[in-house]
């Protein structure tokens, strides 16, 4: 499986919801992720892709889109 795949699917295994079709949408604004559901998301992300991923680098402007969740995860494994 690719990253965005992966992604996808572990967006929907935690929040049971489908992304597909608002990959570019606010996940925030949506009501699909808050403060809590962040922490499950980067803990769950950092198992799963084996990366670390900083508290600094996961500003809420930076991965509110699955599109920008999916290139951060790309560029720490990449790093």
């Amino acid at each position: 499986m690719d990253i965005k795949t992966e992604v996808i699917a572990l967006i929907d295994d935690l929040f049971m919801e489908d992304v597909t079709d608002m990959m570019d949408e606010d996940l925030y604004d949506a009501g699909i992720l808050d403060s809590m559901g962040t922490v499950e998301l980067i803990v769950a992300m950092e198992e799963k892709f084996e990366i670390s991923i900083p508290v600094s680098e996961f500003g809420r402007d930076d991965w509110n889109t699955a599109n920008k969740i999916i290139a951060g995860v790309q560029e720490l494994r990449n790093a």
